[in-house]
C-alpha cells in the first residue's frame, strides 16, 4: 500500500490548488479525481485571481467588459467593468481546459495523479487513514494510506458526509447550463449576443429564487439557470432563454448540471486528520454564485493548515483553514446572503434590485469590490447615499 502525506479527493480548482501548494512544500501528495467531470459554471474569474494564482493568458478565452442586468419587465441596466478607466475586465475561462491545466500544474509541482471514485475512509491498526477508491462504480477497490485527507469533491462531498456531522444539511442551488458555439457578434442594436458582455437575468420565469445567465467564452458561451426549487424545470428554462435570446439554433457542445452550495459549513475538519475545502466546504458566494476564486483561496488555506498539521502533528492546526477564510471573506458572504434572501424573493423585488444597479454609486463600489475581492471603505459619503437609496427602494417594495 502506497503511503502519502496527504490525499486530495477532487481535482477542481480548490483541490488542485491545495495539491499544488502541498507538493511545492515538499509533501507527498495524491490528487485523486474522477474522470470526465466538468462542473457547470459561468467561468468568470476576477483580476485578483489571475494575479494571485498566476493564471497564464492563454487560459483566458474571453474578456467581459460589460455586465447587463435584465429585470422581470425586460428593462436592462448596463454596468461597465471599467468604472475607473483602468482598462479592467472580467476574465472568462472554460472549466474543461482550466481545471485540467490546474491539475497538470499540481503534477508539475510533484503531486501524483490518480483517477477514481472515492468510496470511504478506513483505519489501520494505529488509526492512520486509509482512503478506499474504485476505478468506477462497482469496480475494483484501491487503497492508499494518508496522514491527512482533503475533501474537495463538490457540494455533495462524500468525504464531508462521511466525516462531518452537518454536511448533509448544506443548502444548495441547483445549476444547469448548456455550452454552445458562440454566434457571430451582434449588430449595434444592443439586444443580441455580445462576446464582451455577461447577461444576467433576474426573472421569475427563468428562476424563481436565483438568476439565469448568458456568459461568453470566446468561441463558446454558457447559457444557464440556477434554482433551489427542486420542482422547477431548469432545462425548460434554459430552452426558453436560448429561444428568446436567439441562441436556439447554436450548436450545443455540452450539457452539465450540479448543486452549488451557498453557505459555508460551520466546521471544515473532523478534529483528527480530515479537512474539506471548496464546494465541499460551501465556499460559493451567495447572490452571485461566484465560486472559482473562493474555491482556490480556500484550497490555499487548506494547504496552509494541512502543512501546519503535518509539521506539528497537532490536529487543531486544521481549524486554521476555515478561520483564515472567514476572517477574510465572511463579511462579504454575510452581506451577499442577506441580499439574496431579500431581493430575490419575487419579481417586484427583483425589479427594484435591477433599478438599484443603475446607480453610479452602487456600480463604483460593486466593481472594485468584485475585481479586487475586498470591500471598499474609501468613500463613506457614497455608502451613506446608497443607504438612503436602499431605504427608498425598501419602502417602495413594502408598499
Amino acid at each position: 500500500m502506497t503511503d502519502y502525506d496527504c490525499v486530495v479527493v477532487g481535482g477542481g480548482p480548490s483541490g488542485a490548488t491545495a495539491a499544488t501548494d502541498l507538493a511545492a512544500a515538499g509533501h507527498s501528495v495524491l490528487l485523486l479525481d474522477r474522470a470526465g467531470r466538468i462542473k457547470p459554471c459561468g467561468g468568470a474569474i476576477p483580476p485578483r485571481l489571475i494575479k494571485d494564482f498566476e493564471i497564464p493568458d492563454h487560459l483566458i478565452v474571453g474578456r467581459a467588459v460589460l455586465a447587463r442586468m435584465i429585470g422581470p419587465s425586460d428593462v436592462a441596466v448596463d454596468m461597465a467593468v471599467d468604472q475607473a478607466g483602468g482598462g479592467g475586465y472580467v476574465g472568462m475561462v472554460d472549466r474543461e481546459t482550466f481545471d485540467e491545466w490546474l491539475r497538470a500544474r499540481a503534477a508539475a509541482a510533484g503531486s501524483a495523479r490518480g483517477t477514481g471514485l472515492f468510496d470511504r475512509i478506513e483505519r489501520d491498526e494505529d488509526g492512520t487513514a486509509i482512503v478506499v477508491y474504485t476505478d468506477a462504480r462497482g469496480g475494483a477497490e484501491h487503497r492508499v494510506r494518508a496522514r491527512c485527507v482533503i475533501g474537495a469533491d463538490g457540494a455533495r462531498s462524500r468525504v464531508a458526509r462521511a466525516t462531518l456531522e452537518d454536511a448533509e444539511r448544506m443548502p444548495c442551488v441547483f445549476a444547469y447550463h448548456e455550452v454552445i458555439k458562440s454566434p457571430a457578434a451582434s449588430d449595434k442594436s444592443g439586444n443580441a449576443f455580445d462576446p464582451g458582455r455577461c447577461d444576467v437575468f433576474y426573472q421569475g420565469e427563468l428562476s424563481p429564487d436565483f438568476y439565469g445567465w448568458v456568459f461568453p467564452h470566446g468561441d463558446t458561451a454558457s447559457v444557464g439557470v440556477g434554482s433551489a426549487n427542486k420542482g422547477f424545470h431548469l432545462r425548460d428554462a434554459v430552452t426558453r432563454l436560448r429561444a428568446r435570446e436567439g441562441l436556439d439554433e447554436c450548436e450545443t457542445l455540452r450539457r452539465e448540471g450540479a448543486p452549488i452550495p451557498l453557505k459555508p459549513l460551520r466546521r471544515w475538519d473532523n478534529g483528527r486528520d480530515v479537512l474539506v475545502t471548496g464546494d465541499a466546504a460551501g465556499v460559493v458566494a451567495p447572490a452571485s454564485g461566484e465560486g472559482i476564486y473562493y474555491a482556490m483561496v480556500a484550497g490555499r488555506e487548506a494547504a496552509t493548515a494541512v502543512n501546519a498539521f503535518l509539521v506539528s502533528g497537532n490536529p487543531r492546526a486544521l481549524r486554521g483553514a476555515r478561520r483564515a477564510f472567514m476572517r477574510a471573506h465572511g463579511q462579504v458572504f454575510w452581506i451577499l446572503g442577506v441580499m439574496q434572501y431579500f431581493w430575490y424573493r419575487n419579481d417586484r423585488r427583483r425589479e427594484r434590485f435591477v433599478a438599484m444597479c443603475k446607480d453610479r454609486d452602487v456600480q463604483n463600489l460593486i466593481w472594485p469590490a468584485y475585481l479586487n475581492k475586498r470591500l471598499v471603505y474609501a468613500r463613506p459619503l457614497a455608502y451613506f447615499r446608497i443607504f438612503l437609496k436602499d431605504m427608498r427602494h425598501l419602502l417602495q417594495t413594502a408598499n
